[in-house]
């Protein structure tokens, strides 16, 4: 039976726990992310074979392989780190493996006569990489690390297996106290949404914009 009153109490504390923990472990996650996986896409392109192709696989272990399992053998890893920090480090350099692919299609998007033109001026790889590649190839690439940013604020509720009272964990523990769920998730839900549609609708203007 729907309690409007549960409903309303529900909310400022989930709100809470959105704010500090759900906003903050994706905004500081796909921060790592971002430069964890153009990091990786630089690698996978400029370092030797001997190099490039062990890195090649950790980076397919790690996207391929669930982020729970991640999330836990880190925890229990490294007792030293909080559970907040583990979550941000595990779900920014789980994502990057993702947003390296995004980078790797963005920067092989750029067409063969920029390298060659950037050769023919005696460019150093460092500035060709800065000056020429990047700008472009971020550019490229925005609305699809939007999206994968978007794909890991849904994914914060995985921080329930190491204990982090993101919004999900605090609507369960407020169901469970009160006998009755469908309110705390309903607000859960709704915050998910409040938050996750408008950025989905901003990531497609900016595709259509940067199409042009």
């Amino acid at each position: 039976m729907w309690d409007n009153q549960l409903f309303l109490e529900a909310f400022p504390v989930l709100l809470e726990a959105f704010v500090k923990v759900t906003l903050v472990v994706t905004v500081l996650g796909s921060l790592v992310a971002a430069a964890l996986g153009l990091v990786w896409a630089i690698g996978l392109r400029e370092l030797p074979g001997i190099l490039a192709h062990p890195l090649r696989f950790v980076l397919d272990f790690i996207r391929m392989t669930p982020l729970p399992v991640h999330l836990l053998v880190i925890y229990y890893t490294f007792n030293g780190l909080s559970a907040m920090t583990v979550g941000i480090l595990v779900m920014g350099v789980h994502y990057s493996t993702y947003m390296a692919e995004s980078y790797r299609a963005g920067i092989e998007s750029i067409r063969k006569g920029q390298w060659e033109a950037a050769r023919a001026l005696s460019l150093p790889a460092s500035r060709t990489w800065r000056a020429v590649i990047l700008p472009q190839a971020i550019r490229n690439t925005l609305p699809s690390l939007g999206n994968w940013a978007i794909a890991m604020f849904k994914d914060t509720p995985f921080l329930i297996f190491i204990s982090v009272p993101e919004m999900v964990t605090e609507a369960r523990q407020f169901g469970g106290q009160n006998f009755t769920y469908t309110e705390a998730f309903a607000v859960a839900g709704l915050l998910f949404l409040a938050a996750s549609y408008p950025t989905a609708v901003l990531m497609r203007k900016l595709e259509k914009k940067l199409a042009y």
